[in-house]
């Protein structure tokens, strides 16, 4: 496949030590050359940083520059590519694109080089998106996640099951084929139907690791609730050691939600301080009030903060009950008041002195399950992964209810094919063209 000739500056905008410019085509060095006093850069090796000067359309020097050649295949691309190291000033940065879009290069859309090494068969379809993971990775945990997902390794596992399932296929087609060689109901109830639920056993396992997978990727969405001025903005601001929240005696200052990331034993917690929850007559308040329990039916995890000073008030029981059925962990703040709250497992704490912090967060751990995720990390985590694996089970839970109520096998077959077709999609294998557009219109300029 011949596509032209794409160029984007590839580094974050803004003023830094360098820029890098990348340039990806068939006429990528021949273009590059002809803007570049120094080496001809058409005679070089592959693999070689040559120095010298960017030139303007008047032979003017725009800047100088380091430009490295990588010549196909051997590319992330697989196609010809010039990698430009200029000054990092916003302006001589574009100055030096503007030139290579003067000479007949085209700008690049967003995730294009990625696109093209994927279309090229350098990586297939999870790899490449195991590449935008790891620029947005938020902790130490999400980066080798998405660098198991780089190395191959989610693309392994998912034709590992697609084999799986293929042999299942060849199976009955073989059968369907030559029906004189075996006997049709008795292969479907006895070999079929055991290895089917096998194979939904497997799916089910690796949804379940999914779900660490996925909270260790995107980070676990933690609502911190309670009435007024019991703490809440307080202990936000204690989790994440900075003045993110205004604190004051005055019961409703926090009217809206406040948000903010903490690293937590290698998870992120995406943490929501949350208006008090009250009866009011305040209209501004009462918009707070709604958004507060918005984000309660969104968060996966519920710090609900009482006052350990007093005893349970009416507002603190329809809390109580308003977040029965969420993961939620109990908090007793102004225990250096005294302690008049009892209620079974209740953290106590006093965020004004600093204290029993370290006991939430081991709970925070503990409640999550998730105390021992550096022993393994060949999780799914993506989103879209996990929809899709969900999808196949559907279809071979419906194959068993097939072969239950007696379905031929050629009909039993068809959703066995579905589900090996959907899993190839995750790693770009059966896949829609509009599937691959909104992937890669996804990815950052220059990737």
């Amino acid at each position: 496949m011949i596509l032209d000739t794409i160029c984007a500056i590839s580094t974050a905008y803004g003023t830094a030590g360098i820029s890098v410019i990348r340039v990806s085509g068939d006429e990528a060095i021949e273009k590059v050359n002809k803007i570049f006093k120094g080496p001809n850069l058409t005679k070089v090796k592959s693999h070689t940083l040559h120095y010298g000067f960017i030139l303007g359309k008047n032979k003017e020097y725009i800047d100088e520059v380091m430009i490295a050649i990588l010549k196909s295949p051997r590319s992330f691309t697989t196609e010809d590519m010039v990698e430009i190291s200029t000054h990092g000033g916003i302006l001589v940065t574009n100055k030096v694109l503007k030139r290579l879009l003067e000479v007949g290069i085209r700008l690049a859309k967003p995730g294009e080089f990625t696109e093209r090494a994927f279309v090229h068969g350098r990586i297939d379809l999870a790899e490449s998106e195991a590449v935008m993971d790891l620029i947005s990775a938020k902790n130490e945990n999400a980066l080798k996640l998405a660098m198991q997902g780089l190395r191959g390794n989610v693309s392994k596992l998912i034709d590992d099951l697609r084999e799986e399932l293929l042999s299942i296929i060849a199976y009955i087609e073989v059968n369907i084929d030559y029906p004189e060689y075996d006997d049709t109901i008795e292969m479907t109830n006895e070999i079929i139907k055991p290895r089917i639920e096998a194979f939904i056993k497997r799916l089910d396992e690796i949804l379940y690791d999914a779900n660490k997978g996925r909270l260790i990727r995107e980070g676990v969405n933690t609502a911190i609730i309670g009435k007024p001025n019991v703490g809440k903005s307080s202990l936000l601001n204690a989790l994440l050691k900075e003045d993110r929240a205004i604190v004051t005696d005055v019961a409703g200052t926090t009217r809206d939600t406040i948000e903010g990331s903490l690293n937590l034993g290698g998870i992120t917690l995406n943490l929501i301080d949350t208006a008090g929850i009250r009866t009011t007559l305040d209209k501004v308040e009462k918009i707070g009030i709604s958004r507060s329990k918005k984000a309660i039916k969104e968060a996966e995890l519920v710090i609900l903060v009482l006052d350990l000073s007093e005893k349970l008030t009416e507002e603190d029981e329809q809390l109580l009950e308003l977040t029965k059925d969420k993961m939620r962990i109990l908090v007793g703040n102004k225990k250096d008041l005294g302690k008049k709250l009892d209620i079974k497992d209740i953290i106590p704490l006093s965020v004004l002195n600093n204290e029993g912090l370290e006991l939430l967060e081991k709970t925070i751990l503990d409640k999550l399950k998730l105390t021992e995720i550096n022993m393994d990390f060949n999780y799914i985590s993506n989103i879209r992964h996990i929809q899709k694996i969900e999808e196949a089970k559907e279809l071979l839970l419906d194959v068993i209810n097939s072969i239950e109520i007696g379905l031929p096998i050629d009909m039993v077959e068809i959703n066995i094919k579905k589900a090996w077709e959907i899993l190839g999609s995750i790693i770009g294998k059966y896949h829609p063209e509009d599937l691959i557009d909104e992937l890669f219109s996804k990815f950052c300029l220059g990737k």
